[in-house]
């Protein structure tokens, strides 16, 4: 069938199965992928074989679409190590941990049931992004230039790699701090039930009430998307009605992670973010700390009152991590509720189970509920993030520059614009005609003013 381009993302493949690509997509990827390993890695014949990691989330077409993957990859000349059904956060745990050569994982993180797709790594899972491969891959795989290679790759399989990664992870934390928290948890029938599993097993003070937890890739209870509000209501109400200490929500394939409060409030991930910029600096004095350039103020209000260096990265996680690793930051946070951090040789990635791990050892020595807790990083109040359909929008990014000419402008990312009361980014979608405005102020009052002022000019 035709390979809809429009797949080949900033930061992975991803798309509709069945209707922009199938299997032999697949199948193609892993010849190519297979093909630019062995380039990068200067392998001549007689030489040992990368090592490429292969595994997918629950969706319902990833066995298949794994297992034509695997057929390419073998194919262009790479062995392959199956891991199975596991997390992102696990996948690349698994790449860097064991110092393979890179990685493919199957899977559609967030979207609805019908997509799907793959996202790439090579060593120490470093990612491979629009920038540093998706386009060249893209590009290959479109004009069927891929090579088929006379030194096959086999298969082997790993198992028990979550249990190596809860014993890695929980080196990060103290457990025996961690005082008995009531703790609800929605996994949205999706990656993060495994770990959270792996996790709990070692936390037996704490009481977890599991929510959606049957792995199931056609999501039957609501969307894996926890960062929109009509997705996380359902944890929001439980907390509320359990009287639990706090939840937790994660995304399908694992690698974002969200939190409610006692109160049954969702904490903007910029706040979280927030407060593991505080505990972090306290484990590495003076570190860069990453955070993209969508508002979130508290982030760089939290970092410079702890001695850190605040980076401020573009959007995507892929892009946060790969500037992480330039930069030598230590931990990074991006305001969609992915959490990373540089670990040197062992990887610079998603780290969901330490995040879990240092919320709670930090509200047990508090001695606070989580409402109380955050009072005081609640100084700004954020917009969420509106998309607005433009069919223009460069011109209306240009727009805006001119109108708002007197604040001060970055354009990393978008347009991001600065005045004393109130600050904004927006910037286009990578795949449809959307520009999306985030806008945070110093009241309720100017938020609700600039942001219908701002969204009047790009919807005009």
């Amino acid at each position: 069938m035709h390979i809809n381009p429009n797949i080949f993302k900033a930061y992975d493949i991803r798309g509709v199965y069945d209707e922009d690509f199938d299997n032999d997509l697949a199948y193609k990827l892993g010849v190519a992928f297979a093909g630019m390993r062995r380039i990068e890695m200067n392998i001549e014949v007689g030489d040992a074989l990368p090592q490429i990691v292969v595994c997918t989330d629950m969706r319902v077409s990833s066995p298949e679409l794994k297992k034509s993957l695997i057929d390419g990859l073998v194919d262009g000349g790479v062995d392959v190590v199956d891991i199975g059904l596991a997390s992102t956060p696990t996948f690349y745990f698994a790449v860097a941990h064991y110092n393979y050569s890179g990685g493919i994982m199957v899977s559609a993180s967030h979207n609805p049931a019908k997509y799907n797709g793959f996202k790439l790594v090579r060593e120490r899972a470093t990612p491979v992004s629009g920038e540093t491969g998706i386009m060249d891959l893209r590009d290959q795989i479109l004009s069927d230039e891929i090579e088929v290679v006379s030194s096959k790759g086999v298969v082997s399989q790993k198992e028990n790699i979550l249990d190596e990664q809860v014993k890695y992870d929980l080196a990060y934390g103290d457990v025996s701090k961690i005082k008995p928290f009531k703790i609800v948890i929605d996994s949205s029938n999706a990656m993060g039930a495994l770990y959270c599993d792996g996790l709990f097993k070692y936390l037996p003070q704490c009481k977890v009430e599991r929510m959606f937890w049957e792995l199931d890739g056609t999501f039957p209870n609501h969307e894996a998307d926890p960062y929109k509000a009509e997705n996380i209501k359902y944890l929001e109400d439980k907390v509320k009605e359990v009287g639990a200490d706090l939840g937790i929500a994660i995304d399908g394939d694992g690698d974002r992670i969200f939190f409610v409060d006692n109160l049954g409030d969702a904490i903007e991930p910029g706040i979280i973010r927030a407060i593991l910029s505080r505990i972090f600096l306290r484990d590495k004095p003076g570190a860069k700390i990453c955070y993209d350039i969508r508002p979130g103020r508290i982030t760089r209000d939290i970092i410079e009152e702890n001695g850190g260096v605040p980076v401020v990265t573009r959007v995507g996680h892929s892009l946060i991590k790969e500037q992480a690793i330039r930069e030598g930051a230590y931990f990074a946070g991006e305001s969609s509720g992915h959490f990373f951090l540089n670990m040197g040789s062992e990887g610079c990635y998603e780290i969901p189970m330490i995040v879990i791990l240092k919320i709670l050892e930090e509200l047990s020595v508090s001695n606070q509920t989580f409402a109380e807790y955050i009072v005081p990083l609640k100084k700004y109040i954020h917009s969420g993030e509106i998309n607005s359909i433009v069919s223009d929008q460069d011109a209306k990014i240009i727009e805006l520059k001119a109108i708002y000419s007197d604040g001060k402008q970055n354009d990393l990312d978008g347009i991001t614009i600065e005045f004393e009361k109130y600050w904004f980014n927006v910037r286009k979608s990578n795949t449809e005609s959307l520009l999306r405005l985030n806008l945070e102020a110093s009241n309720k009052v100017v938020m609700e003013e600039k942001r219908d002022e701002i969204l009047a000019i790009i919807n005009s």
